[in-house]
């Protein structure tokens, strides 16, 4: 127990994702994500960070990129770490791209869809990314945020960890919680479509137990349903002044100045630095 609990203490997102409760909230997310992405139509998606999700698995969107800014091979989708250059860039995954998270490498107004895995929690600069985030969407563009509940007994294990150095998130995420999340939306005009929330199981890191608690699941999410341990949340860009009259994409290639392949890639290259 005392060596669990001092592995936590200092375990980072990668590695907590390998862990039951890990995988617990990731299996819940990858669903929510999977529809989501599924209904929304355009020509260029963009996954900002935790490559070890694929969260664009289920867009029909031809052009997908998944963004990284460490060269670290096994945090990538097996597909895409086992894949050549030239196959990823005629296969159906999403080509693996290096970047700083503060400047994408993509044109202002040029693509569709971003979604953001746990990046705002372990960001240095997370008003930036969003700002980023923000000029690179187009004109009634999607964004998609996955990120942990600060008002859940999940986040209030956290916040219990934090005083006796025994954490059971990874020690550097900052919850966020979902009232202040829409504010930071607010003030770049991108407006909150619907929040979904799950995960209502105990903080508990025994595969055995979480699946013994899974029942609590269909309670939680009817009697008390915003104290899910993660939020998956949909924002759309809104432009004053603007109205669509019918599609206004235009399928183009999009330039990549900045961008490094990283598939087939075996060593590590840090890049720069950078909560209803």
């Amino acid at each position: 127990m005392d060596a669990t609990k001092n592995q936590n203490c200092n375990i980072d997102l990668d590695a907590w994702l390998e862990q039951p409760s890990g995988i617990y909230i990731h299996a819940w997310e990858q669903l929510v994500l999977d529809r989501l992405t599924a209904d929304i139509f355009g020509f260029n998606a963009v996954q900002i960070g935790l490559p070890q999700m694929n969260c664009l698995a289920a867009s029909r969107m031809p052009n997908r990129w998944i963004i990284n800014d460490v060269l670290l091979s096994q945090s990538l989708p097996h597909a895409l770490s086992n894949s050549t250059p030239d196959t990823l860039l005629n296969s159906a995954h999403p080509v693996a791209l290096l970047s700083n998270f503060e400047e994408l490498p993509f044109e202002s107004q040029s693509l569709d869809l971003v979604v953001l895995p746990h990046v705002l929690e372990f960001a240095a600069e997370p008003h930036q990314i969003l700002r980023e985030v923000e000029r690179v969407l187009i004109p009634e563009g999607r964004l998609i945020i996955c990120g942990f509940n600060k008002a859940s007994l999940w986040g209030a294990r956290q916040a219990l960890g934090r005083l006796t150095a025994d954490q059971f998130f990874p020690r550097d995420g900052e919850f966020i919680s979902l009232l202040r999340l829409k504010d930071w939306l607010k003030l770049l005009n991108m407006e909150v479509d619907r929040g979904h929330f799950g995960c209502y199981v105990p903080p508990i890191n025994s595969q055995k137990w979480l699946q013994r608690f899974h029942f609590i699941e269909t309670a939680g999410a009817r009697w008390w349903p915003v104290l899910g341990a993660a939020y998956v949340v949909q924002a759309i860009k809104r432009v004053k002044g603007m109205h669509l009259i019918g599609p206004a994409w235009k399928n183009k290639k999009l330039r990549l100045p900045t961008a490094v392949p990283v598939s087939h890639r075996h060593h590590r290259h840090n890049s720069d630095p950078g909560d209803q």
